[in-house]
């Protein structure tokens, strides 16, 4: 364990102290856009933030491979996700300078997926009348539609500031307190692609985060969208891969069918995001991938929600099914229940509390603004 907070406390750090010269250069660079309608921020910030997590995680990967258990773990796959994820930061960093077509982008996400593939991350198995091992065409077009998805997960959710990166994070702590226990509880190799990807995204995350929340001084944009979405669903899919089904499913079903549902659950937020988005523009008559300010995100703001309060709303929604599903692996299912209640509670609290406070505001005859 020693060795994988080391390796998140240098990713976090690196990417903390890289960040302010990757806005500077991105300023420079004319990496950023002008205010649209739909945005939420009033000045012109800087994109091109997965350059800074990219740096960040390259530089650690350079450090800490000399560590004896975090050499072990650089396996072809490791080495597969970091071409993989340098091939999308680039595609991504292109798009935030020059605003690349839908198509264009979704043509380098699933040649992305097709990097993982060469490397052998792929989705072997379905849990579908007890365990179901896929054809291999099938499990490799599963495996890149999978991808397709997080990434874009991932990018649709980006609408305040520090929300995606701080989703990411929890969604990233999930898969890594999850592939921990399940490698210590049942033997499996430690220093796997899973538990290495995850605590790297988390420091990535928390070292960026700074910058990034509000007031942020720099986007992620799709170039960090587009990482983080990869590197989630690459970790996701070698964790399946990594497991003796046979010896799991002899000691808890629960355990066997987790890793394949934990990046749904980690990822319902901005999941249920990229649905009801899709949907509403298609029943409008739109196309799926137009702007809109429906988002969660506007509807919290709406609310009369600050853009601080809005965000840790959507983290505690995030984490009320992320923590409960890996709770539900290793322990009773009242006690995921519970902790599932309890996160939910507090998010409802604060929403109570804000209406609450909008009253007082307009009993004292005070306007009500969203801006902090």
């Amino acid at each position: 364990m020693r060795e994988y907070l080391v390796t998140g406390a240098l990713a976090a750090i690196l990417c903390y102290l890289v960040t302010p010269f990757i806005r500077d250069f991105a300023l420079k660079s004319g990496a950023f856009v002008q205010l649209r309608s739909r945005d939420v921020h009033t000045t012109i910030t800087p994109r091109w933030g997965g350059i800074a997590m990219w740096l960040a995680m390259a530089i650690t990967f350079l450090i800490v491979g000399h560590l004896p258990l975090i050499n072990s773990g650089m396996t072809g796959e490791t080495l597969g996700i970091f071409e993989a994820g340098t091939f999308v930061m680039l595609l991504g960093a292109i798009d935030d300078r020059f605003d690349l077509d839908a198509l264009t982008k979704f043509a380098g996400q699933a040649l992305a997926g097709g990097i993982l593939l060469l490397h052998g991350v792929q989705i072997l198995w379905l849990p579908i009348n007890g365990i179901l091992t896929l054809p291999t065409n099938i499990g490799q077009l599963l495996t890149v539609i999978f991808v397709m998805l997080v990434i874009n997960a991932v990018n649709f959710v980006d609408g305040l500031d520090g929300l995606a990166t701080g989703i990411v994070a929890i969604c990233a702590s999930a898969f890594f307190i999850f592939s921990y226990i399940l490698a210590v509880n049942n033997g499996f190799n430690r220093a796997g692609a899973p538990s290495l990807i995850t605590m790297m995204v988390i420091g990535m995350c928390l070292g960026f985060l700074a910058h990034n929340f509000y007031p942020a001084k720099i986007f992620m944009g799709d170039s960090g969208a587009m990482l983080l979405g990869l590197l989630l669903a690459a970790s996701a899919i070698t964790l399946t891969g990594q497991i003796d089904i046979n010896a799991i499913s002899n000691q808890s079903q629960r355990s066997t069918i987790v890793p394949l549902i934990l990046p749904f659950t980690v990822l319902a937020i901005p999941l249920l995001d990229l649905g009801m988005a899709i949907v509403r523009r298609l029943r409008a008559g739109r196309s799926p991938f137009s702007a809109d300010r429906e988002h969660l995100h506007h509807r919290l703001l709406r609310m009369g929600n600050s853009q601080r309060r809005a965000t840790f709303i959507l983290y505690l929604w995030t984490a009320m099914f992320a923590m409960p599903t890996v709770a539900a692996a290793f322990e009773p299912l009242w006690i995921a229940v519970l902790l599932g209640a309890l996160i939910g509670s507090l998010s409802i609290y604060l929403i109570i509390l804000t209406r609450r406070t909008q009253r007082t505001m307009r009993a004292q005859g005070v306007g009500v603004s969203s801006a902090s």
